[in-house]
């Protein structure tokens, strides 16, 4: 075993909004997940990697904890809560600017059960006033009495290595399981499609943010144009979202590509990029089980 190096799995738990992937970003320098003003944008387990002189921390961005009974919700809790027994340490994540309530004390029971090390962050610290934060210590202490919580700032990059410090103790010694300049394990099609779901999840408002998703069909390469070639699709459960989001003379789809095409070049630094990419209905596919499946991790 080496025991100079550490390299351990962290699950970053939290209920919607929290700032989970914000925290995940800004920890490993790039973008890794989607992040966007509507709850619960993160639906898969996204992994991060982040590596220093001390060894290597590979986080699980997982979806917001939230309550709930309808079909999708319940994937992704499912999804939430596998995490946190796949991991070697609880990164718990609490917005100081929100009251706790039935969904944080239910979060707090899961992360005890683990009996895996568990750092306490409260987050938005930037923006939480005196009182919201002392709400959000005092219920920490009531669940996790001996843990000191940590008081960070995500988006302002705040408090964030001494979170790095804490997870670090409780780490386990052993060799790196990515390269040092690794960032993600996720595979191009579906960073390409997140990319694509954010850019249409921003453009609209109400309920439609919940009814995208988004997928990649065809990913070629032409090596004699240096040239990407991708066909994806934007997906809606009703013809009256579709026309929302492909906007009129389809200003809106045309709007999502112009946001989207300079991060996917990143992907593919050096190529040109050709995106067709096009909005189809599926008629209630938070609810079908098959689709849930493929688009699921």
């Amino acid at each position: 075993m080496n025991e100079t190096t550490k390299c351990g799995t962290v699950a970053i738990v939290g209920r919607p909004s929290s700032g989970k992937s914000t925290l995940l970003n800004t920890i490993c320098e790039m973008k890794v997940a989607i992040t966007s003003k509507t709850p619960q944008t993160t639906r898969n387990a996204i992994r991060g990697i982040y590596t220093d002189s001390r060894g290597q921390l590979i986080f699980t961005d997982t979806p917001g904890f939230h309550l709930s009974d309808k079909t999708l919700n319940k994937r992704l809790q499912q999804t939430a809560i596998r995490a946190l027994g796949e991991s070697d340490m609880i990164l718990y994540l609490l917005d100081a600017t929100r009251e706790s309530g039935p969904e944080e004390e239910q979060l707090a029971i899961l992360v005890k059960q683990t009996n895996s090390p568990v750092v306490l962050a409260v987050n938005k610290a930037e923006v939480a006033t005196d009182e919201q934060k002392a709400a959000a210590a005092a219920f920490l202490a009531q669940h996790f009495p001996g843990i000191v919580p940590l008081f960070a700032s995500a988006q302002e990059d705040e408090g964030v290595d001494e979170i790095l410090i804490e997870l670090f103790k409780f780490a386990p010694y052993g060799e790196l399981l990515y390269p040092e300049d690794a960032y993600t394990d996720q595979d191009v099609e579906f960073r390409i499609a997140e990319i694509l779901r954010e850019k249409a999840m921003n453009l609209v408002t109400e309920e439609i943010p919940h009814a995208i998703y988004s997928e990649v069909a065809d990913l070629e390469y032409d090596e004699k144009t240096n040239t990407v070639w991708i066909r994806a699709f934007i997906i809606v459960e009703r013809e009256t979202q579709k026309a929302i989001v492909v906007g009129r003379q389809g200003a809106g789809i045309a709007k999502i590509r112009s946001l989207a095409e300079p991060e996917i070049r990143q992907i593919f630094a050096g190529r040109k990029l050709r995106l067709d990419l096009r909005v189809k209905v599926q008629d209630k596919w938070r609810t079908n089980t098959v689709i849930l499946d493929r688009i699921l991790r």
